[in-house]
């Protein structure tokens, strides 16, 4: 028996011993997945628990190192620990930008001093980030951003404005983007600073979408006063920090469909709403063969997340690879909200009613259509992986 043999038994009888039943199903509803911060609450006493004994062991976060609060396994581990959670149908302890998005960007470019003050948090769920990258003016030309920092010595005072910063009203923390070199050219001029949302000057209005519901902000910093030690790696140095930010919060958004459940239960929806015909198959021919086609372009795209995931734990960088992953999963999960209302009918759009009165399938099929927009639009990925992953020639 190997070591690996030895860490997966381990492994399933510390899994079996502490996550709780109710944390052993499929994601439904947002309310399923615990988000964490000082505002959080949870939605049972067995999502905290499971949250709290997963952070006591390193494991929210299981490839970081120890010393910053993650598990300190290697690629191999990490891989086990997946496994054997998939084997139990047990949910993730906690999701947050802050794992997705901010943790690999500090782990790379931050100082130690940041890193101890910051990673240690997000692994017990303590602070909720949120991202503040686009603005009116810039959205796919983000590198024109104008929130602008001016320096005071010991401190920058922000002022500006971003927009679509997801669930700011509900953060704690904010890392963004702010033109801190006003000479400098466009690329060089940005420093990625971290800021509290509590901060004076700062302020968030929702942005509501055809969903009825509010997960994305206005986001205002009106002479915000940001520590010179809240500076990511060097001044000017933002726009490199982001694109590497940018690779991870695309493999985050092409797992969406993983995250919400995949394709659990699809199937059976459709069946109780419309029901079989006289061989034992779904009565609907056509909405049968595109959910056959669906799962099959699930599989492969799960197969194709797997190779990607091998291929960084080796200690490879996805790069621009990171855009074909977001723009296949980003469409997939479209298909897959389309589907669940074809295959749920009317209880689809009239089920138990949240977001002002829409029903939950309507209202995640709505939400879903922000999918290619968020993270870099299907246009641009697809412009990216034809430049950078194709070396196709520009038509321009």
């Amino acid at each position: 028996m190997t070591s690996l043999d030895d860490f997966r038994m381990e492994t399933r009888a510390w899994l079996e011993e502490n996550c709780p039943q109710d944390m052993r199903k499929t994601v439904t509803t947002e309310s399923d997945i615990c988000w964490g911060g000082r505002n959080w609450t949870f939605k049972s006493e067995a999502q905290q628990q499971w949250l709290e004994r997963m952070a006591e062991r390193g494991w929210t976060v299981p490839s970081w190192p120890k010393e910053y609060g993650g598990g300190g396994l290697n690629g191999d581990e990490a891989k086990i620990l997946k496994e054997e959670m998939t084997r139990i149908n047990a949910m993730s302890p906690l999701e947050s930008f802050g794992i997705w998005m901010l943790g690999p960007a500090l782990l790379k470019y931050g100082s130690h001093e940041q890193k101890l003050q910051h990673l240690p948090k997000i692994a017990r769920g303590e602070i909720r980030w949120c991202q503040g990258y686009s603005e009116p003016g810039s959205g796919s030309d983000l590198a024109s951003v104008q929130t602008k920092g001016v320096d005071m010595g010991d401190h920058f005072l922000v002022s500006g404005q971003k927009i679509w910063t997801s669930y700011a009203d509900q953060a704690d923390w904010i890392f963004a983007l702010v033109r801190t070199e006003p000479d400098a050219k466009k690329h060089k001029g940005i420093s990625f600073l971290l800021f509290d949302m509590t901060s004076e000057g700062v302020s968030t209005k929702p942005i509501r979408l055809i969903s009825g519901s509010s997960p994305f902000c206005e986001t205002f910093f009106d002479e915000v006063k940001v520590p010179m030690e809240n500076v990511v790696d060097e001044r000017g140095n933002g726009w490199t920090i982001a694109k590497y930010l940018l690779t991870h919060e695309r493999e985050m958004v092409s797992n969406l469909d993983a995250i919400f459940g995949g394709s659990a239960g699809l199937y059976e929806t459709a069946i109780d709403s419309i029901g079989l015909d006289e061989t034992g198959r779904l009565d609907d021919p056509l909405l049968r063969a595109d959910i056959g086609e669906f799962l099959i372009d699930e599989m492969a795209l799960t197969a194709h997340l797997a190779a990607a995931k091998d291929f960084h734990r080796a200690g490879n960088q996805l790069g621009a690879r990171s855009a074909e992953l977001k723009y296949l999963g980003t469409e997939l999960n479209k298909r897959r909200q389309s589907l669940v209302v074809q295959a749920g009918g009317l209880e689809a759009l009239s089920g138990p009613e949240e977001n002002n009165g829409i029903g939950n399938q309507s209202a995640s099929w709505l939400r879903s259509k922000g999918n290619s927009i968020e993270g870099g639009t299907s246009e641009i990925m697809l412009s990216i992986i034809s430049k950078a992953v194709l070396r196709l020639p520009s038509l321009g």
